[in-house]
């Protein structure tokens, strides 16, 4: 069963990205903004891949992942493997290679931002002509380095998920230069990436389809739209997440939001209030949510005046990949405990609201993993008494 259900106690779980050694780490690192030795990283790869699954097994994560280690970054290198139809150009005076790169809360933080060291891309990857999947051996490739991860330690697909992107937030990656409309290429990346979604079902995971796009977009349309624009925005970016996981069974997806990975104010933020019905419109059935930044812990009141379906669970984030303060086991209980008193001590799973890999140190990362684990068991003991 992909979402366990029939437990005595809150299963724990992540957000998917966590570090690998030092040299693999250096080089996933290198790949957002450059080019890297990709047969280099590849060949680092699996046995990283069997380390970190063994490490998650034994620091108690119930629901593990491959970290994502295989994901060199966001641009040609990766997805032109994947998708058919992208290029890259120099960029334009003015523009960015990500959409992230221009927001409300830079501009009012420019100097903050200034400061802050961030990788830039020196290109834009954009769309130049139809979009479709070629990436069936890659997918394949993925699919056998995490199942023999997994049973070199006596666990299966079942006890694992992978992380895919929504079409969404690919389009952040890839500036549309060829198709007419924005649904017109939204379904295709949809119709693309659905096949990798299926892939990954098909081979017993549970599918976990990242969308930071839906809350995160808001502060990136400059100037600003209105919230009900915005939600019309919004909606068109979830009927494409539905049609690429058409036929795939929602007890084999998870959909995670948050509000993006860097270590900024988070002002402008969009509150969870304004797009938690459409979240649940995702044909998923687990919904990951950003829960322990300190910009969004307050939302887990929202769950007292909005059902979660009978059939859904929730994973709240109960550490955060915001700071390098270890959360204490007492707190990430006290955030469990809140949840399982509105949903249902079956309906809660412990998460974190982000990948952690290259968001805090991986000793740090390591640390709040077991601050997870020790925090689930002391929810458990009061829940199951």
């Amino acid at each position: 069963m992909a979402m366990p259900r029939r437990v005595e106690r809150i299963l724990t779980t992540h957000a998917g990205r966590l570090d690998g050694p030092p040299e693999l780490r250096s080089l996933l690192f290198a790949a957002r903004t450059s080019a890297v030795d990709q047969d280099q990283a590849a060949a680092l790869v699996p046995a990283a891949i069997n380390d970190l699954v063994r490490r998650q097994k034994d620091t108690g994560v119930d629901l593990v992942s491959d970290g994502e280690l295989g994901k060199l970054g966001f641009g040609l290198d990766y997805y032109g493997k994947r998708f058919t139809g992208l290029s890259a150009r120099a960029l334009r005076t003015g523009e960015t290679g990500w959409m992230s790169l221009n927001t409300g809360e830079r501009i009012e933080f420019a100097e903050f931002y200034k400061e802050l060291s961030w990788p830039k891309p020196a290109e834009r990857v954009i769309c130049s002509g139809p979009v479709s999947y070629i990436g069936g051996a890659e997918v394949t490739r993925d699919v056998a380095r995490l199942t023999a991860g997994l049973a070199g330690c006596g666990l299966t697909p079942a006890d694992a998920f992978m992380c895919v992107l929504a079409p969404g937030w690919l389009e952040h990656f890839f500036h549309n230069e060829f198709y007419n409309t924005d649904e017109e290429y939204l379904f295709a990346l949809a119709d693309a990436i659905g096949q990798e979604y299926r892939a990954i079902v098909e081979a017993g995971f549970t599918l976990q389809v990242d969308d930071p796009a839906l809350p995160d977009t808001y502060d990136m349309l400059v100037p600003r739209p209105s919230i009900e624009e915005y939600r019309a925005f919004a909606r068109l970016r979830i009927d494409a997440v539905n049609h690429a996981l058409m036929g795939i069974p929602p007890d084999r997806v998870r959909y995670h939001i948050c509000w993006g990975s860097w270590h900024g104010p988070h002002t402008h933020d969009l509150p969870l209030e304004h797009l938690v019905d459409l979240m649940l419109l995702v044909n998923a059935g687990a919904y990951s949510v950003e829960a322990a930044n300190p910009r969004h812990e307050h939302e887990w009141k929202i769950w007292k005046t909005t059902k979660l379906p009978d059939d859904k669970i929730l994973i709240p984030g109960v550490v955060s990949h915001a700071t390098n303060v270890v959360e204490h086991p007492e707190v990430v209980a006290d955030r469990l405990l809140r949840y399982a008193s509105i949903v249902g001590r079956d309906r809660v799973i412990a998460g974190t609201d982000c990948g952690l890999g290259f968001r805090v140190h991986p000793q740090i990362a390591w640390a709040k993993l077991h601050a997870l684990v020790e925090g689930a068991a002391l929810a458990s003991r009061a829940l199951w008494r």
